[in-house]
């Protein structure tokens, strides 16, 4: 009977108390140049936002943002990849985000918390944000709050049993870190590279949970909308499988191909190889923020994961 009571306590607990990040805080971001500016950056090339809270072309290759429709939501993260349920990228532009405080949107991009106090599943990497530096994520609510408005309803997310009850274990309190300084490029690598959520998609997961030992081994399926199964990158230190044998040189120039001003994104057909990683918004990474995110990615343990990088679809 003891044991029975202490388990309606828990659930009671789990459901009705958590998630106890606590109430969002009164605070006020001054939106200012220096703010916009790195908080432009942030959100198009390194935390890249604006990627997963907009529309993409997926007749492209890599799926080119369409113009137009950044912040508005709407993408889907749903079981045929993998997740626990059906999540939408929520409408982040003024048209929905005026109604929130900076306090509402800061818990929310850094707990996993919205503004009603309901659990968000990390989709949006929020448990990787709320390790970043504060005034980064400062820069990135002011630059979001001068989107264009877009009028653009989204579906509500929800989760499959058992994640519709696991989820509010999910978040937790920000542990707020500072950007540490770029002389030390493994540092300050790690730092980008825990911005950019890198982690997310290059290790399998199976119902959300990442697989024990396969850190950054690749072999993430993606079902692509035009046919086809693509996979992420192996991209740790293993020289068979994986970047081991990469220069520095080498890396940078994979990304700053897709930042060259006469590139295109070529049509797709769909028995052609696409990807999901949004390489023209990596590329515009800076060169110098690219190398030091290359140095911390020489000390990632090599794992050995030959991965298929794609599969076509069968007729």
């Amino acid at each position: 009977m003891a044991i029975l009571i202490l388990i309606i306590v828990f659930i009671c607990y789990v459901k009705f108390i958590l998630p106890g990040v606590g109430k969002p805080e009164s605070i006020k971001v001054e939106i200012n140049p220096q703010r916009l500016e790195r908080g432009k950056y942030l959100a198009n090339s390194v935390l890249v936002c604006i990627d997963c809270h907009s529309k993409r072309d997926w007749n492209k290759f890599a799926g080119p943002l369409i113009e137009n429709t950044l912040g508005q939501g709407g993408e889907e993260f749903s079981e045929k990849y993998g997740f626990p349920g059906k999540y939408y990228a929520k409408n982040i532009t003024p048209f929905v985000m005026q109604n929130w405080s900076d306090g509402e949107f800061l818990r929310a991009i850094s707990c996993g918390v919205n503004k009603n106090g309901k659990a968000l599943f990390p989709v949006m990497p929020y448990p990787n944000y709320g390790k970043l530096d504060r005034e980064d994520l400062y820069s990135v609510i002011a630059y979001i709050r001068t989107l264009k408005p877009i009028n653009h309803l989204v579906p509500e997310s929800k989760s499959d049993f058992p994640m519709n009850f696991i989820i509010n274990m999910i978040p937790r309190k920000a542990e707020f870190s500072q950007i540490p300084d770029n002389i030390n490029r493994v540092a300050y690598g790690s730092y980008l590279f825990t911005a950019c959520a890198c982690k997310d998609c290059h290790t399998r997961q199976v119902k959300g949970k990442t697989i024990p030992g396969m850190d950054l081994a690749g072999g993430f399926e993606m079902p692509l909308l035009t046919g086809g199964t693509v996979r992420s990158a192996n991209i740790t230190q293993d020289k068979e499988t994986g970047i081991g044998n990469w220069t520095e040189a080498v890396f940078l120039a994979r990304f700053k191909l897709y930042a060259d001003s006469t590139y295109k994104p070529n049509p797709i057909n769909p028995e052609d190889f696409n990807t999901f990683m949004p390489w023209s918004m990596y590329g515009s990474m800076k060169s110098d923020d690219l190398k030091a995110m290359f140095a911390f990615l020489k000390t990632v343990k090599p794992v050995k994961n030959s991965v298929i990088k794609f599969t076509p679809k069968e007729n």
